[in-house]
């Protein structure tokens, strides 16, 4: 087999700026040990996201060059409703500026206090609008979830026992609805399975309860179903897609993922009278229907991004590039989710640093000692990120992995800036006795991750 190459050529190039072991020390405590809070200029390798840190393709900018910036009815709108329209079959998108907009506007509408909003697993900001609301999230993943070294093909999986156990304890008037994050960021990219969508349908359909995607990454979860589950190795990664949304009422999607652009997002729905509602909130939130808060560039580029993202030689190069990190992560020693995801690999913190009890943030240390090596900004998904406190002030359970995100733009790197990251990967390995826990200094009672300051302990 032959090597899997980057299926375009690049034509613009941005300069990095390097720097040296010492100056990245004194950044990092100048950002209180937060890459949240570094300096975009002053990292390397910027692993943080795969969220709108993508780069585009000639066609998306040839698209943005002929947007219709018209307040209402433009042009760009329809191009950007016939694409999505085309890859998801709902036929009334609403467009908004990101995929928190859509979530915001959801769980506005169908949230509250008393509600239970069940999922294979809810990530950051789909949690933080769901508690804003007054409802509870529950995950609810399948067990091989929680064990990092499990090969189970599809480890993003909803526990369908589990479902049915918290319905029946909370009762299903209770539980507005039920959401499958396609694939599962929380759990390490893991997809999720058709046969398990199917059966989360038949659960909401025998207790008249709607079904939702978080679908940020549709497309990278359809490239999954194709190569791992059976007799579905000859169905286009199109169809898959098609009949992942089929078997939903609604969704919310981040563009900036799977629909290749900076900034965009998408909320479907398939009830009108919610649809309805949700376009009231939109014009009072976000903009009018047709543009969502975004202009109409925006809109031209999801088009083309929606379109780009389920060309199978892209998606076979972008789950390539996560194997290739995490076998050889495997072979330093460094344990990661296994199976490697498809839009990023998670390093087992815990394993990595014994020796640092979760209230001292294990990952945050390895985010930390990442930094310090190779000038590599990654994002941990632990104790920081999940812990804290409720909206009501009780203690959150503890999480059940600490984990260090290393996320791929999309697009961006090259195999040799890969080869980087092994090797920083490779020195912190080195050093991981020597690391040490964090404890924070300041902190937003919600999504505390995104703005904490830490100080380094003795």
């Amino acid at each position: 087999m032959k090597t899997i190459i980057e299926p375009f050529r690049i034509k613009v190039v941005e300069p990095i700026k390097m720097t040296t072991a010492a100056q990245r020390d004194a950044l990092l405590r100048r950002a209180h040990f937060n890459t949240f809070l570094l300096a975009a200029q002053d990292v390397l390798i910027d692993l943080l996201t795969d969220s709108g840190t993508g780069a585009m393709s000639a066609e998306q900018w040839a698209g943005i060059m002929r947007a219709d910036e018209s307040y209402a009815g433009a042009v760009s709108f329809f191009r950007f409703r016939d694409s999505v329209k085309d890859i998801t079959g709902f036929a009334n998108p609403l467009p908004t500026h990101q995929g928190r907009a859509s979530e915001r506007i959801l769980f506005e509408l169908v949230g509250g206090t008393g509600k239970v909003v069940p999922a294979n697993a809810h990530f950051d900001t789909t949690r933080a609008n769901c508690e804003h609301s007054g409802a509870q999230a529950v995950n609810l993943p399948i067990p091989e979830a929680r064990d990092p070294r499990s090969r189970h093909p599809f480890k993003g999986n909803l526990d369908i026992a589990a479902l049915e156990a918290l319905l029946a304890e909370v009762g299903p008037e209770n539980v507005p609805l039920v959401i499958v994050t396609v694939t599962n960021n929380t759990g390490g990219g893991q997809p999720v399975s058709l046969e398990n969508i199917r059966a989360v349908r038949a659960v909401c359909d025998r207790y008249k309860l709607p079904l939702f995607l978080d679908a940020c990454r549709f497309a990278e979860n359809a490239w999954f179903i194709k190569q791992r589950e059976p007799g579905m190795s000859n169905r286009s990664v199109r169809s898959i897609v098609r009949e992942m949304f089929d078997l939903a009422d609604g969704a919310t999607i981040s563009a900036k993922k799977d629909g290749m652009v900076n900034i965009g997002g998408v909320l479907l729905l398939r009830d009108p009278t919610l649809l309805q509602r949700a376009s009231e909130l939109l014009i009072l939130t976000e903009g009018y229907v047709t543009y969502g808060g975004l202009a109409g560039r925006d809109l031209e580029a999801m088009a083309q991004g929606f379109q780009e993202v389920v060309e199978e030689d892209y998606l076979e190069y972008r789950v390539r590039t996560a194997e290739y990190l995490g076998e050889r992560l495997l072979q330093a020693g460094i344990q990661i989710i296994e199976p490697p995801g498809g839009h990023a690999i998670y390093i087992d913190a815990r394993h990595l640093c014994p020796h640092i009890p979760p209230h001292q943030f294990p990952g945050q240390a390895v985010v930390a000692a990442l930094y310090r090596s190779g000038g590599i900004r990654s994002c941990e998904i632990g104790s920081v990120m999940f812990g804290g406190t409720t909206p009501d002030g009780s203690p959150r359970p503890a999480p059940a992995m600490e984990l260090v995100r290393l996320a791929f733009p999309r697009r961006v790197y090259t195999q040799s800036h890969f080869d980087y990251v092994i090797e920083a990967a490779q020195e912190v390995f080195a050093i991981r006795h020597g690391l040490k826990g964090l404890r924070i200094v300041e902190a937003p009672p919600v999504l505390r991750h995104f703005t904490a300051q830490f100080e380094e302990l003795a």
